[in-house]
């Protein structure tokens, strides 16, 4: 009678499949990580608005994030959910490629094979979660009940944690893999001569294999494919223009080149709100500062083209008019802020208020803008006044703002 392991009964599993498999993500998931944590960072912990607040013993090392260069975070944010996105098939390929272990049994023999379960549970599982939940969220619905970025966030260390031991576990064994069988044997066999490696204690190699329907190089082209695919099918969202159109599995604002994530009815903005008697009022100086949007169009203008990235993968890449934020300092009576505290009209739902930083209040290209790509800025985009600043998360560029409070360095 045939155990659940003996089941599985391809020739194609063995050491140098999953190794070479295990390669490719040895390589992508580094960079999905790294630039996952940016995304945190960026999103000014220090300031007390990164989500989640609280982190305990995994807060990170605090820096204000840079300004310069403008794409920094669509770079970031664009390479962190791109790569997440089109890595799928290589993290299904190397699942398919151990299930067999998942079946052995005893389940351990020996301390280093319970360490090695445990990784691979929490390796496993860490990226099937953040994998589901990342896809579900840069959907127009998120289904669960509970904060997407609280859970990604913990649900990352579980991964990161079960990665870093896998790897501590895995190279030496990976190292042997790799060189069971050479890239070129490989890549000149075809299904016909394709076999089973000889049986060894990695426990991958099926006891009895059966005839082969595809070869390693046919496996290698397959996931290559999907990887292919996902990349078409993706990377419009973060490049923009007319690639934006192909973007189906990220479809915040396809077939159009400037997205809106909130719109002005969801955020509770009426036309009455941003009528003729709305004021910025600035603060931070010995009196308030109020002006109407007359004035604001007085005061020296810059005009700027600036990316805007969103965490969920988005960007676009616009022409921005309006006044410097250093400007409003200034008049607010605040000639070097540390911080600045924005407030927008919008009532009700997250982000309705951001801080920021010295070096995003300084810039000179962060500005309070009046108007995008020639024209008074549409309501569902902030009018009758939003802020964009370089290289800043899109949800802190704050629209339909009513009072900016400047602190003192």
């Amino acid at each position: 009678m045939k155990t659940p392991a003996n089941r599985f009964t391809s020739p194609l599993r063995g050491p140098w499949l999953t190794s070479a498999l295990g390669l490719a993500l040895l390589v992508a998931m580094p960079v999905i990580v790294l630039t996952g944590l940016l995304s945190y960072l960026a999103y000014g912990p220090q300031l007390g608005q990164a989500i989640p607040a609280e982190v305990g013993w995994l807060r990170l090392p605090l820096f204000d994030w840079p300004t310069r260069p403008s794409w920094l975070y669509r770079l970031t944010q664009g390479l962190h959910v791109g790569l997440g996105l089109v890595i799928i098939p290589v993290v299904l390929a190397k699942l398919w490629s151990v299930i067999p272990k998942l079946f052995a049994f005893p389940p351990a023999r020996s301390l280093a094979q319970l360490a090695e379960r445990v990784s691979l549970l929490m390796l496993v599982g860490g990226v099937l979660f953040e994998i589901v939940t990342g896809v579900l969220n840069i959907q127009y619905d998120y289904i669960f009940g509970f904060s997407f970025y609280d859970a990604h966030y913990f649900g990352a260390w579980v991964f990161i944690t079960g990665f870093l031991m896998h790897i501590a576990l895995k190279i030496p064994k990976m190292r042997a893999g790799l060189r069971s069988l050479s890239w070129r044997e490989v890549l000149r066999t075809n299904v016909a001569d394709t076999r089973a490696q000889p049986p060894d204690d990695t426990g991958l190699v099926a006891a009895e294999p059966g005839a082969p329907t595809m070869s390693r190089r046919g496996a290698l082209a397959l996931v290559g494919s999907g990887v292919l695919l996902l990349a078409v099918l993706t990377v419009g969202e973060t490049l923009g223009g007319p690639a934006r159109s192909v973007a189906l599995l990220v479809p915040r604002g396809r077939g159009r080149d400037f997205p809106v994530n909130k719109t002005a009815s969801v955020a509770g903005i009426t036309p009455q709100a941003v009528g003729a008697d709305w004021r910025l009022t600035l603060r931070g100086g010995p009196t308030e500062v109020v002006l109407d949007r007359a004035a604001l169009a007085r005061l020296p203008q810059r005009t700027a083209r600036l990316p805007i990235a969103c965490v969920e993968g988005w960007s676009t890449v616009q022409t921005w008019s309006g006044v410097p934020l250093a400007e409003l300092a200034r008049l607010a009576g605040v000639p070097a802020p540390g911080s600045a505290h924005v407030r927008s009209l919008q009532r009700g739902g997250a982000f309705g208020e951001a801080y920021l930083q010295a070096n995003q209040v300084g810039d000179p290209d962060a500005l309070l803008a009046l108007r995008v790509n020639g024209a008074d800025l549409p309501l569902d985009h902030g009018y009758p006044a939003r802020i964009i600043v370089p290289a800043m998360p899109g949800v802190h560029n704050t629209k339909w703002v009513t009072a900016i409070d400047f602190k003192r360095a």
